[in-house]
Order: C-alpha cells, then sequence, then structure tokens
C-alpha cells in the first residue's frame, strides 16, 4: 500500500469545486467582527480560558475558538484555503509551514515583530524560532514547543552497570545489550515503533547528515552519514535489542513499560503527564528522561525541533486584531498559564524560568535537549518524504530489503516526490 498523499496543490484542485459548494465552509454571520482562532486537540479546549484577560484587554474583539481534532487538522487547513474559509489565527504544527507557505496561506510576520516591543528573540530557543522562518522570512510564532529525549527506567539501568544515563552511542549501545542480556529472550532493551520516521531521522542529523542535496532538489539518503546512521538503527533489530514487532506486539505501551518489556523509549514532552499517571506509583521514583546520546562527545545528540505555531492567515480581514491575540498568547505569564492547564512545554524561556521548569526532573532533559534540536528540510514535500522513509526503514527492519536497497528505493522515491519542485526551481531559473 503506498503511504504517500496527494501533492497539496493536486489535492486543492481536487477538492476545490466541493469546497466552494459546501455548506458552512463560509465565514457564519454570527461569527463577524469575531477573531476565528482554530486550535488543535487539547489546546483548542483549554484556551479559551485564557480569553476572557485578552478580551479585558481588548474592548470589542472577540474570540471565537474552533478545537479540530489533531487528524483533521492537516486536510481542514488546506480545505479551507481553498474555499475561502481560514480562521483568521490558527495553530499548526510547524512541519506543516513550508506547504502553508507554498500555498500563499501565511502572513508574513517580520514587520510586526518588529515594531513588538517586547519581544526578544533571543528568549525562544533558536532551532525551534528557526523552523518558523522560510527563506528567510519569519511566517509564524512558537505556541510551545517538544523535542524527543530518551525515557528510561533508571532502576533496570543501574543494575545494568548505568547509574547515570549514557552519553554517547558507544555508551548507550553497551547500556542496552546489557540490559538485554538480563532481559532475556522475550524482552527488550528500547521500544522503536516502526512506522515511526523520527529515530532514524534523529540519529541521521546526529551523524551531521543532509538528508536531501542540490537544494533540497534530490533524495541524499544513500550518503555515508545517513547509512551509517541507518546501520546503528537496524543494528538495534538485528541484535534483538528492540522487538521487530515495533509497537503492534503491545498490550499498552506503560504497563510494558512497567513490566520490564522494554526499558527505554525516545519519546516527547506529552508523556511526562502520561508516564506520570499511568505507570504504577510503585515506579515513580523509578523512571525518568534524558537527553540523547550522541555519536561522539558533543553531548547532548541533536533531537528534532517541534512543536506547535501560532499563524495569522494570509485571507484575514482582521489581521490587526489577529496578531494582538498571538501578542498575547505568547507573553510569558499566558505560556506559563497555558503550561499549567496542558502541560505543553512553553516555547519561551522566561516562561520556563517562571515556572522553574528548568530544574524539575523530567522537564530538565527537554531544557537541555531544546539547546541542540534542528528541523527537518523545510520544503512542502516533508510530509510525503516522512512517511517515505518510513516505509523503507520497516521494510529492512523487517528484513524484506537489504539496506544498501532500501537506502537506494528511498532516494529513488524521494526523487520523485521532488519532480515538481526540480521543474519549478529550473523555471525560477534556480
Amino acid at each position: 500500500m503506498s503511504l504517500s498523499r496527494p501533492a497539496p496543490a493536486l489535492l486543492l484542485l481536487a477538492l476545490a469545486p466541493a469546497l466552494v459548494a459546501a455548506p458552512g465552509c463560509r465565514l457564519d454571520r454570527d461569527d463577524a467582527g469575531a477573531v476565528r482562532f482554530w486550535a488543535m486537540g487539547r489546546e483548542g479546549e483549554e484556551v479559551q480560558q485564557l480569553l476572557p484577560e485578552f478580551e479585558r484587554r481588548h474592548p470589542g474583539v472577540h474570540v471565537r475558538v474552533q478545537a479540530i481534532p489533531w487528524s483533521a487538522a492537516h486536510e481542514k487547513l488546506l480545505t479551507a484555503h481553498v474555499g475561502g474559509a481560514m480562521p483568521d489565527v490558527f495553530q499548526a504544527g510547524n512541519t506543516w509551514l513550508p506547504e502553508l507557505v507554498a500555498l500563499g496561506a501565511l502572513e508574513p510576520l517580520d514587520e510586526r515583530l518588529a515594531r513588538w516591543s517586547s519581544l526578544d528573540r533571543g528568549d525562544y530557543f533558536p532551532g525551534i524560532l528557526d523552523t518558523n522562518v522560510i527563506d528567510g522570512v519569519t511566517y509564524a510564532v512558537p505556541w510551545y514547543v517538544d523535542t524527543r529525549v530518551l525515557f528510561y527506567r533508571t532502576d533496570v539501568l543501574a543494575e545494568a552497570g548505568y547509574a547515570e544515563p549514557p552519553r554517547t552511542w558507544t555508551a548507550w549501545e553497551d547500556a542496552m545489550t546489557r540490559v538485554k542480556e538480563r532481559a532475556g529472550p522475550d524482552r527488550y532493551a528500547i521500544l522503536l515503533p516502526l512506522r515511526e520516521w523520527q529515530p532514524p531521522v534523529i540519529l541521521a542529523l546526529q551523524r551531521g547528515a543532509s538528508l536531501l542535496r542540490e537544494g533540497d532538489r534530490y533524495g541524499n539518503f544513500e550518503s555515508p552519514p545517513v547509512r551509517a546512521a541507518f546501520d546503528f538503527y537496524l543494528d538495534l533489530f538485528q541484535r534483538s535489542l528492540a522487538p521487530r514487532a515495533g509497537d503492534t506486539a503491545l498490550a499498552n505501551l506503560y504497563q510494558d513499560f512497567a513490566r520490564g518489556y522494554f526499558s527505554l523509549y525516545i519519546s516527547g514532552p506529552w508523556n511526562i503527564g502520561e508516564f506520570g499517571r499511568r505507570l504504577p506509583a510503585t515506579l515513580a521514583n523509578r523512571w525518568t528522561t534524558a537527553p540523547l546520546p550522541a555519536p561522539g562527545d558533543a553531548y547532548p545528540g541533536v533531537s528534532l525541533a517541534g512543536g506547535a505555531s501560532l499563524a495569522v492567515s494570509s485571507a484575514s480581514g482582521r489581521k490587526d486584531a489577529a496578531w494582538k491575540l498571538v501578542e498575547f498568547l505568547s507573553e510569558p505569564a499566558q505560556q506559563v498559564r497555558f503550561y499549567r492547564l496542558t502541560g505543553d512545554l512553553p516555547a519561551r524561556k522566561a516562561a520556563w524560568a517562571d515556572e522553574n521548569l528548568p530544574r524539575k526532573p523530567h522537564a530538565h532533559a527537554f531544557w537541555i535537549q531544546l539547546q541542540s534540536v534542528q528541523s527537518t528540510p523545510k520544503i512542502p514535500e516533508w510530509e510525503r518524504i516522512a512517511a517515505k522513509i518510513s516505509q523503507y526503514s520497516e521494510a529492512a527492519i523487517r528484513g524484506d530489503l537489504t539496506i544498501d536497497q532500501a537506502l537506494a528505493g528511498l532516494d529513488r522515491d524521494v526523487d520523485n516526490v521532488l519532480e515538481k519542485r526540480r521543474w519549478l526551481m529550473r523555471g525560477a531559473g534556480r
């Protein structure tokens, strides 16, 4: 089964006639005069608790929030753009921004940022802020941040001789080998879900790899740094340090972590609260987080720059009021309130300091890791490429392809994905 989806332009052309005629796509009369704000998942529910203060400060400005499920958010934004029904302000995953910029859906923000007297760009994590800048133009403001670190059982690693988390790939591999030896044939050291593209990409970035080449025109997966990272990644499965069944064999992620089916897991800040709630009370002091190990001595290793940003629609008729909302939600005080409501890590360092997050046990690793994060290639085709990475890495893990076949096939498919990009760039003389 193909894991790719239609190119955004083709998708929009296919959906346009239905969307223009579809009921409910146009602005409701009840929304006239209101700033429409789309926020995703739980954030869309909790952010409403912050808005009375905003409306108190800005009499006459009303905000109407629509909570959008994360599973539907990406396509809903695309279809809203075609149907002329974009909200004034919206939350977007930062990997979506290049696609939305290519469609002309986002308002450039640099002039407004320059007039924002209280803004200090140094108050944002540089790698996170960079994800909002496309071709030198800032199109969104980080709202909350995430990245991936190592969640691990401190008691299990201590029994394996590691009172402190491993800091290098060599130590990491040794620790996992020792954990596996003690765990036995039916248990493992680390869980690496097969359909997640993030772990192999993180390892490649840690090796200094460029995933694409020649101005992001072609895949670069057969390059030595990427191959070295995939060698390390696949070896974890070949040596049974990670289950080849990935997460499909799990009864329950948290129960299996508690019973020692696996003891290490690469995950993000959303799991701090989940681990705290779902693990038995007896394990409360027997797990923690750590920054990712590095291939050499430059600890920590790079991780992915993730999170969500706030953007203003280029089609909005209320851009000034929309920007006031972005400024308000970006204030450190509001970021602290939002963190307390959702557990989402603040984008502003001042908010971290106000909440003393750098010193909190499970958040400390994220504070360290966020100083060393990197974005994926900032091109509209990235999500399709990410799906291809998952497809080929899973095939190599299962033994359906050799590593050489997998990387060659990945480069070939990625080159096909980027064919239109090359054509457009040739036409632009680039």
